[in-house]
C-alpha cells in the first residue's frame, strides 16, 4: 500500500492522521484473521511506532479489537458496519442480482460486481453456482485493475483526465512491472473498442479466464464494472469473445436502462483512442 502521495500530503485541508488510520484499516483483508503492528507496518509503509499509536486510537474507538494472547487486532462490528452501510446504499448491487444470476445459470461462470479501491476492484455483489468451484471469490474479494477483465473494463470507461492519474498511480504502485502490465492494458484497450467488453485470460491467474464489461450512471456514481470468470479450459479466449463476453454485454445493457444509466463509450469513440495500426496512443491517453 503506497503512503500518502505529494499532492495529498501537501493540501491544507487533507487530513494526514485521517488517511494513515483508514489505511490500518484498509490493511485488513478478508480471510485474514489477526494482524499484528508489523504486519499492518509491512502493508501499509507506515513506521511501526506510528501504526502503534494508530491501532491503539483505533482500538479506543471501538474499530480494533486487540487480542493480548497473540499481540494482534481484528476488525470489530463498527468497522465492518462501514462497509455494511456502503452496501446497502448500492443500488447497483440489489438491482443487478437476477441478471447476475440469469447469466450464471446460463453460462456456468461466476458474475460479479464491483467498484474502485485505488489500484484495486473490489467485489461488493457476486453470484457464484456450483459450477464455478474454481473462481472462490466473495464480496469484499480484490483484483487488480491492470491484468483483470473486470478492472480492465473499468479502466477503459474512463474519461482521459481519470484514466491518466490511475496510470500513475498503477506505475507507481508496480514499478518495473508496470510496463507488461501496460502492454495489457493496451490490447484490452483495442479488444474493448472492438467488441464492447475487456478479456483477461492467464493475465491474472493463469488458470482464470474472464470477460469485464463496464457500467456508467447518469448520477454521478462508478463506473462500476461486471465480470464473468470460470477456470480458463472451460472460458477460453474463442468463448470469451464469442460467447461470454457478448452475453455479459448484453446483461449490462439491461441493467443500464433498468437504472437509467449511460450507455458507455461507443466503440467509436474508443476507437479515437487508438493510433493507426491498432497501438494505443500512451501520450494522451497517460499510460507510460
Amino acid at each position: 500500500m503506497k503512503r500518502t502521495g505529494k499532492k495529498t500530503a501537501t493540501d491544507r485541508n487533507f487530513v494526514v492522521a485521517l488517511s494513515r488510520g483508514l489505511d490500518v484499516l484498509r490493511a485488513f483483508h478478508p480471510n485474514d484473521g489477526l494482524l499484528g503492528n508489523q504486519e499492518i507496518a509491512a502493508r501499509t509503509n507506515l513506521p511501526k511506532p506510528t501504526v502503534s499509536r494508530l491501532t491503539y486510537t483505533l482500538t479506543k474507538l471501538g474499530y480494533l479489537a486487540p487480542v493480548p494472547r497473540f499481540e494482534k487486532y481484528q476488525l470489530t462490528p463498527a468497522a465492518m458496519s462501514l462497509g455494511y452501510a456502503a452496501l446497502a446504499n448500492l443500488g447497483v448491487r440489489h438491482l443487478s442480482e437476477p441478471f447476475r444470476e440469469d447469466v450464471m445459470r446460463a453460462t456456468g461462470g461466476a458474475v460479479a460486481v464491483g467498484g474502485r479501491d485505488r489500484h484495486s476492484m473490489i467485489y461488493f455483489g457476486q453470484s457464484r453456482g456450483s459450477e464455478t468451484v474454481g473462481v472462490q471469490l466473495d464480496v469484499g474479494a480484490r483484483v487488480p485493475i491492470a491484468t483483470s477483465a473486470m478492472g480492465r473494463a473499468y479502466f477503459w470507461a474512463l474519461d482521459d483526465t481519470d484514466r491518466a492519474e490511475l496510470s500513475r498511480l498503477l506505475r507507481e504502485h508496480y514499478g518495473s512491472r508496470w510496463p507488461k502490465m501496460r502492454d495489457g492494458l493496451e490490447r484490452s484497450g483495442e479488444t474493448v473498442a472492438k467488441h464492447g467488453f475487456a478479456i483477461s485470460v492467464g493475465d491474472w491467474h493463469d488458470d482464470i479466464g474472464a470477460a469485464g464489461v463496464a457500467l456508467r450512471l447518469n448520477d454521478g456514481t462508478g463506473p462500476y464494472a461486471f465480470n464473468c470468470g470460470a477456470p480458463a479450459f472451460r472460458f477460453t479466449e474463442e468463448r470469451l469473445i464469442n460467447d461470454i463476453g457478448p452475453r455479459l454485454l448484453a446483461m449490462v445493457r439491461n441493467i443500464e436502462a433498468a437504472l437509467g444509466g449511460l450507455m458507455p463509450h461507443s466503440k467509436k469513440d474508443v476507437s479515437k483512442k487508438l493510433k493507426s495500426g491498432g497501438k494505443l496512443a500512451r501520450v494522451a491517453e497517460g499510460i507510460r
